[in-house]
């Protein structure tokens, strides 16, 4: 079997990379049967010069346009090997489309046209080829029949982009010179290039190596759904994504990050498929566990036995921004990190690259249209992520502003937060949980209800406790299982060694988020009162909890600016009437039915 390589071909607009594929694809004879007496008749009909490019141009706009928008993927053969060249836009406008391409590449082909020279998309393209960890990179030299193969001109122009090349860590594979037009040398020469001693494009391609095998990689599985089955007492619960790297069989251990929840992999499923006892990086596939855990969307499977994920809601990145608004400080978008989707904001800009000529921008208040930034961002949870330097597919993201693809870039480094050390605690506790027999599924059929932690606050002369404490009974009376914990219980007995002033808040909140969690493993509806709680608070209780059990209500009409409460109570409002409002609150949540 011959090896399949991903190649992407970039460069600035009109410098022939669609004649060169299509060049490729006609003398190698790997265009479907009459394809390209097709395309010329079409050519003939309209009174219309054939170009080799329209083979590939099949989308109506870009034929009238005359640009390629979209990244075509193209399979193309050899003797030795087996290609898809993805054919990237190279109109400024459409970067962002040529970042997609590349992203899945081995190799690339970076084409200059020998009668332009380098242009600054030239430079740019090169520059996101490198910051997207591609290291095989030949520069094609295209047109010179436009400087009548002349030596000097390909030799300049080779010499100016190799310098370039060096300066952002980017060793080219090699240069050579082609004219897509007529032919010469890419797959063979007809002595208009004589001078050159080189490959031809066809050998350069043969001689690109394939990627690092990534099943040699350690495991990685992003989350992209839980698909649950109910009919004919099938109760699977299929953890299904795909496998960017590694492998994992049936019996290993796997780790959910960054809940750090674990279990062992019972069966690998498969649709209309023989049992399989493996899956490996390239393929979407499905599992089920032997525990029947809870996972979400976002988080990343891990091999318990092999190196770990990082996580953290603080990251330095490399960033290209390609939205028409400026990536501004303060302001909420969107990041996407495989099937993560989390809110980010911009923390800081370390610096802001000019990516056509490497020059660094004094102006760190924004990062504008086709800058290159590094930078550091804070998400709104934590996530898991590896960095560049070890997997490079999850450590590339993308950044939505107004439901557009604005940004994205590549993760160097996690930035320790305040909130690292509690989230270490948490993933170890998470790692070494002795697991009751007693599922969580079974525990809410059993008791008819969900466990949730529902936290009261307020003011300290509000009436949170009095409603709090009419909850328990109502809901007790209900048939419920219910607790109401006062904060002077944890004061005065698990919180006896620490005095609760500012120093110690964020430890008495720790320790008061590990005994709710230990209630709500098993099963009940927990109520807590706390005073004047901050967002900080909230962090570090989500932290430890699940944030989806936490339901946060406000009691006043104070509430804090910012503070992310599911509802708030007026004061206006009589306790037994609040009580019936958050009853059914739970209700409509499917927290609780109705006696």
């Amino acid at each position: 079997m011959k090896e399949q390589l991903n190649i992407v071909i970039v460069g600035h607009v009109d410098h022939g990379k669609s004649t060169i594929i299509g060049r490729l694809l006609a003398d190698t004879n790997s265009l479907p049967e009459g394809k390209l007496d097709q395309v010329k008749a079409i050519c003939e009909f309209n009174s219309k010069p054939f170009e080799y490019s329209f083979l590939l141009d099949t989308l109506k706009d870009e034929r009238s346009q005359g640009i390629t928008i979209d990244s075509a993927r193209i399979f193309f053969k050899t003797e030795k090997k087996d290609f898809i060249i993805i054919d990237a836009p190279g109109h400024i406008e459409f970067l962002k489309n040529m970042i997609s391409g590349a992203s899945r590449a081995e190799a690339a082909l970076l084409v200059i046209d020998a009668a332009e020279g380098i242009q600054e998309n030239s430079r740019r393209h090169g520059y996101m080829l490198s910051m997207l960890g591609i290291k095989q990179v030949a520069v094609v030299i295209n047109k010179m029949d436009l400087v009548n193969y002349d030596e000097s001109v390909f030799q300049s122009i080779a010499k100016e982009y190799e310098k370039f090349l060096k300066e952002i860590d980017l060793i080219p594979f090699g240069f050579i010179p082609v004219s897509g037009r007529d032919g010469e040398n890419i797959i063979s020469r007809n002595g208009r290039l004589k001078w050159f001693e080189g490959n031809t494009l066809i050998d350069l391609l043969n001689n690109f190596k394939k990627g690092a095998d990534l099943n040699h990689k350690p495991f990685r599985m992003p989350v992209q759904d839980i698909y649950k089955f109910t009919n004919d007492g099938d109760d699977r619960r299929i953890i299904a994504g795909n496998v960017e790297s590694g492998e994992a069989m049936v019996g290993e251990e796997v780790i959910f990050y960054p809940s750090g929840k674990r279990s062992r992999i019972k069966s690998i499923e498969g649709f209309n498929s023989a049992e399989q006892m493996k899956v490996s990086s390239g393929y979407s596939t499905g599992f089920t566990l032997e525990d029947q855990i809870y996972i979400k969307r976002g988080e990343i499977a891990v091999k318990a036995n092999e190196k770990s994920i990082n996580i953290s809601d603080k990251i330095k990145v490399s960033l290209f921004w390609l939205g028409r608004s400026p990536f501004v400080k303060g302001k909420e978008y969107y990041f996407k990190l495989g099937t993560l989707k989390v809110s980010v904001k911009l923390h800081r800009i370390l610096k802001i690259i000019n990516a056509s000529d490497l020059s660094i921008l004094q102006n760190n208040d924004a990062i504008n249209l086709h800058d290159v930034a590094e930078c550091i961002l804070t998400l709104g949870r934590p996530a898991a992520f590896d960095t560049v330097d070890n997997i490079a597919s999850t450590s590339r993201f993308v950044i939505i502003d107004k439901f557009e693809i604005s940004g994205g870039g590549i993760i160097r480094e996690a930035i320790d937060d305040k909130y690292t050390q509690v989230r270490d605690k948490v993933v170890e506790r998470n790692f070494k949980w002795e697991k009751s027999i007693v599922s969580d599924r079974a525990r809410a059929e059993k008791y008819n209800q969900k466990s949730i932690l529902i936290l009261f606050s307020g003011s300290r002369d509000s009436l949170k406790k009095e409603i709090a404490k009419k909850l328990e009974t109502k809901l007790f009376a209900d048939g419920k299982f219910v607790y109401f914990l006062g904060i002077g219980n944890l004061k005065y007995g698990l919180d006896a060694d620490i005095k609760v002033n500012e120093n110690h808040r964020e430890e008495h909140f720790r320790r008061l988020s590990e005994v709710s969690h230990l209630l709500l493993d098993a099963g009940l509806i927990l109520i807590v009162t706390a005073s004047d709680i901050t967002n900080n608070d909230l962090e570090i209780m989500k932290t430890i909890i699940n944030p989806d059990k936490i339901s946060t209500i406000w009691v006043g009409n104070d509430a804090p600016p910012g503070l992310p409460c599911d509802f708030a109570l007026s004061d206006d409002i009589k306790v037994d009437d609040s009580v019936n409002i958050v009853v059914k609150e739970l209700e409509e949540k499917g927290i609780i039915f109705k006696p």
